[in-house]
């Protein structure tokens, strides 16, 4: 049978610039329907008499198409109609161009989307398939309910399991500044959110459950869930991913890493609620990871971040902060210098989120030197710090494992000497941890523990010896895998 008969009786050649390949151009011999496991497909956006998008799925040799008057549908709510057509040649999968007027379908066609995708079901009345393009990705329904007339329905996926957040390089700024927007770079706890019917959990950057350590975030599930819609009031969403920074905004009204310290380390529910009252958090929203079943970690940055502001999530102990033009690196920097800051996030517009991946997509570009180091051994405490920690000793890893990177004997109140002792004293151990020598002064007094503690330093800069010059204790971070703790260049 030929399968493109349908498709030339309606083209000629020599009118139009859309593919017509002859008869003998055919496959002689197709595989049989139904053992195809997937292939390409592709989205065209049509300026035909009515605007309208072709979806078409690669099968048996051809594209077998369905016209989608609204698009693919973006909630798995809505359903939206797709007319059955008449098969296009592969050839069309990659035409971009004008058809005549007077000719059939005439109007521009553009490539909106393409990609490939996997089957699993292929029937007369309904076929199932799994996409995976760059605007579109996840499973999709379309079902015939009357002749050449279909139903395409987007399938609700779960929230994805063992998920861990995009991670930025310590780099310079980027040149081509037209193409990255700036974030703030948030003093906090990275952490994802997940709703799912006004319920939310949070996961830490270990993958660590931290739901009740911050219960005034309970309330997000709700804001999702607007009870009336209004035209000032955002459409209704029953499943969210959200990544963002967790902080606590000190007097002046910027975030003070120091202060989120008694919020971190809580896992008694009822101290938890005591100290939200007292000392209560911000989640700081910069991403959107999943929207009502629409995975979108293969969208352009510049695409999630137009869904996440229309989310208009901003309430008691939320934020979605804004980003900015690339081209105001300067007076975003600047801005962040003054209040103290980190510095300053670049993220090119392009980038798709990677999870877990530390990529220089997303760029730290720091106002003050500051690293992640592993507690491995700590030196007895003299005079008024007698029984107590008196200097950590730290490391990195790199590639001949973890490294000596220096001792911190700065930074600290008596509270958190406590807090440190009571952490490192079931974590002492015989012999040191470190793969690498450590200085005979630092080495003789030493207290060696397990390294699974995992702090956060400010210091002056890197000694040649590779050790961090004048260190200053921040904080702890029980939010980060010792493993994951690297020099940062």
């Amino acid at each position: 049978m030929d399968k493109l008969q349908a498709y030339r009786d309606k083209r000629d050649a020599a009118r139009t610039p859309e593919p017509v390949p002859p008869p003998e151009a055919l496959p002689s011999e197709a595989p049989p329907s139904g053992t195809a496991p997937g292939g390409t497909f592709v989205i065209q956006e049509h300026h035909a008499r009515r605007l309208h998008w072709d979806f078409r799925l690669e099968r048996d040799g051809v594209l077998v198409s369905w016209a989608l008057p609204k698009g693919v549908p973006p909630d798995p709510a809505v359903n939206h109609l797709a007319v059955h057509t008449e098969d296009h040649p592969l050839a069309y999968g990659s035409f971009e161009g004008e058809i005549p007027r007077g000719e059939y379908g005439a109007g521009a066609v553009t490539i909106w989307d393409h990609g490939t995708y996997e089957t699993l079901k292929w029937a007369p009345a309904e076929v199932k398939v799994v996409l995976h393009g760059q605007r579109v990705t996840g499973g999709y329904v379309l079902f015939q309910t009357k002749g050449n007339q279909w139903m395409i329905h987007r399938e609700r996926l779960g929230l994805p399991a063992g998920l861990r957040p995009m991670l930025a390089v310590t780099a310079p700024a980027p040149r081509d500044v037209a193409n990255w927007a700036l974030e703030l770079k948030w003093d906090g706890v990275r952490a994802l959110a997940y709703i799912e019917k006004g319920k939310v959990r949070l996961m830490s950057r270990s993958e660590r459950d931290i739901t009740v350590t911050y219960p005034e975030l309970a309330r997000l599930g709700s804001a999702t869930l607007p009870g009336k819609l209004t035209s000032t009031v955002p459409a209704p969403h029953k499943q969210v991913l959200l990544d963002g920074e967790i902080v606590v905004f000190g007097s002046d009204g910027w975030p003070e890493f120091e202060a989120l310290q008694p919020r971190m380390h809580v896992s008694s529910a009822s101290q938890a609620a005591l100290l939200a009252g007292q000392n209560p958090v911000t989640y700081l929203i910069f991403d959107v990871l999943q929207l009502d079943g629409r995975p979108l970690m293969d969208l352009a940055y510049s695409e999630r971040r137009a869904l996440l502001d229309g989310l208009s999530l901003n309430g008691p102990f939320w934020q979605t902060p804004p980003s900015f033009p690339g081209e105001d690196f300067a007076a975003v920097q600047e801005v962040s210098r003054a209040h103290g800051m980190e510095g300053v996030v670049a993220k090119r517009l392009d980038s798709r989120y990677a999870p877990g991946v530390r990529t220089d997509h997303w760029r730290k570009i720091k106002n003050t030197h500051t690293q992640e180091a592993v507690v491995a051994g700590y030196k007895p405490g003299k005079g008024n710090r007698t029984g107590q920690v008196g200097s950590l000793l730290i490391g990195v890893h790199d590639a001949s494992g973890l490294i000596y990177a220096g001792h911190v004997g700065t930074g600290f109140n008596d509270e958190t000497l406590r807090m440190l002792g009571d952490k490192l004293r079931p974590l002492r151990r015989a012999g040191s941890p470190f793969d690498g020598p450590v200085p005979p002064e630092h080495a003789r007094p030493a207290v060696w523990v397990e390294p699974r503690l995992v702090i956060q330093v400010a210091f002056d800069r890197w000694t040649k010896a590779g050790r961090m010059r004048a260190p200053v204790y921040k904080g702890l971070r029980d939010d980060i895998d010792p493993k994951d703790v690297v020099r940062e260049p």
